[in-house]
């Protein structure tokens, strides 16, 4: 074959920082040379682990030179519409790659993982600002000309390595590389570092290219819950609501008891026989806002025994080797009432008002978990969740639960969609401390202002529904609440 027909054979590798993308690219690079085969390698650093994933680009050439034979001129800089192989270690970093116009259906083969790493952006918002990967799932199916999508976290948590052990074993086993495993299995080894766990990560991406591809289907566990609770979902609650409804009560028996997610239910019942997408919404919106966060919730995730086990794992700690995890509490007084019994918190809270300076103080605690007596602090804090239904803050929540239910019930008599947006104004409250205050805020300006006085009039509406989304839009754009009090005066004009 002459030198001029033969073309190499481009791979493009998005990570983010602490993913190994750069060790990733050099178990390629090293694989080639082994095998004979010309290769070159660059990378454009990101700006941050989440803000921007830094980019690998490998041009390797799929045959050995003969002595003497012109070597081939290797691009630095990855070309749309030229990549053979595209590789990704999250989701949303796969759908910027197919937005950039690096995915072809004619050529590229993409590897990718469905788990998300969320972005700042997504965890601040006011609501839940989850990117929709719909579009990305779309995007796949559409622009790759054969894709490999699978958990990659997952296999790399179960495996011990870190996630680019399980993507070189993706990127063996898509087979577009003229690399066979034996050759990769070996730079791992030669390399001599976490040997047994990247051979292990290896397996695991191999196994999932050569039999799920062309899938992005992830297996959900199922979900074990209370046999007279789904009892009670199966024979009071559409099936619409079910997955939903399984979720949120597991949700509520992990965050409290059985009792408590029996409650859920029952607060259900009367949108049970409505509409279905707002018996879905309420009940969505329900379980956040009945598994509130507080510092007795707190500690019991941070006291959990799957929680020290992943962080052995991202450490890489080895069997018997002990780690040291420190946790870092800043309690304020009014989180400290909120967790009292109610008559004690509501003296403690009128105390704060009395005294500004005290509202704002705050008591910082360093609290070493894995030691024995930081241990048994956490536990015993976790444990106290006992006496939540006596707490002010429990008293504070289901009053504020009885009256938002109320408002959704009364516009549902009236408009679907004024009772929608009234029911996903809830989202709006979310998180602990300075987040769940903002959230509450917004929350309560738009109440009082347009869904109260409805109440009252009886005038839900669907310009009424209109006016709550336009609220409700303002108050996700701008947690400090000054677009939505912008909009709110608008209206009132």
């Amino acid at each position: 074959m002459e030198l001029s027909t033969v073309r190499p054979i481009t791979l493009l590798i998005a990570a983010m920082g602490g993913e190994g993308g750069g060790v990733l690219t050099s178990w390629i690079v090293n694989a080639a040379r082994s095998c004979g085969l010309p290769v070159q390698a660059t990378s454009i650093p990101g700006v941050a682990q989440r803000t921007g994933a830094t980019t690998y680009y490998i041009e390797i050439w799929p045959e050995v030179l003969s002595v003497g034979a012109t070597k081939p001129v290797l691009a630095l800089a990855p070309a749309i519409g030229e990549i053979d192989i595209l590789a990704a270690t999250e989701y949303v970093e796969t759908g910027r790659m197919i937005e950039a116009g690096y995915v072809t259906p004619d050529r590229t083969t993409l590897i990718a993982s469905n788990h998300r790493v969320f972005t700042t952006h997504e965890k601040l918002a006011m609501g839940d600002g989850r990117a929709d990967v719909a579009p990305i799932k779309k995007a796949i199916k559409e622009r790759a000309k054969r894709a490999v999508v699978v958990d990659m976290r997952e296999a790399s948590s179960k495996s011990g390595a870190v996630i680019n052990a399980v993507m070189l074993g993706a990127i063996c086993g898509a087979g577009v590389l003229p690399i066979t495993r034996n050759v990769f299995e070996d730079g791992i080894q030669a390399e001599g570092k976490a040997v047994e766990a990247n051979l292990r990560g290896f397996k695991a991406g191999l196994d999932a290219a050569t039999t799920r591809a062309n899938s992005d289907e992830v297996t959900e566990a199922s979900v074990a819950v209370h046999s007279a609770l789904s009892h009670a979902i199966s024979n009071d609650f559409p099936l619409a609501a079910h997955q939903t409804l399984i979720h949120a009560t597991t949700r509520l028996i992990d965050y409290q008891d059985i009792a408590y997610a029996t409650a859920y239910l029952e607060k259900l019942k009367p949108f049970a026989q409505g509409d279905q997408e707002l018996l879905v919404s309420v009940g969505r919106n329900l379980a956040v806002r009945m598994a509130y966060e507080d510092v007795y919730r707190v500690a019991q995730v941070k006291a959990h025994p799957d929680r020290l086990m992943r962080i052995r794992k991202e450490a890489r700690a080895q069997t018997g080797e002990p780690i040291k995890v420190r946790e870092f509490f800043k309690p304020r007084l009014s989180e400290i009432s909120d967790a009292l019994p109610a008559g004690l918190g509501r003296w403690l809270q009128s105390l704060a008002e009395r005294n500004p300076g005290l509202a704002q103080k705050s008591w910082p605690m360093l609290i070493e978990t894995t030691s024995v007596s930081g241990y048994l602090r956490i536990r015993v804090l976790s444990g106290l969740r006992r006496i939540r239904r006596s707490t002010l803050r429990f008293k504070t929540e289901e009053q504020a639960i009885t009256n938002w239910l109320a408002y959704v019930g009364k516009a549902m008599e009236t408009s679907h969609k004024a009772a929608m947006q009234v029911s996903e104004c809830s989202s709006l409250i979310k998180g602990y401390g300075d987040t769940h205050k903002r959230g509450v805020r917004s929350y309560s300006a738009i109440m009082n202002q347009l869904v109260v006085p409805a109440v009252t009039g009886d005038k839900f509406t669907d310009q009424l529904a209109a006016d709550i989304y336009a609220a409700r839009t303002a108050a996700l754009a701008d947690p400090e609440g000054k677009n939505l009090m912008a909009v709110l005066e608008g209206m009132a004009a």
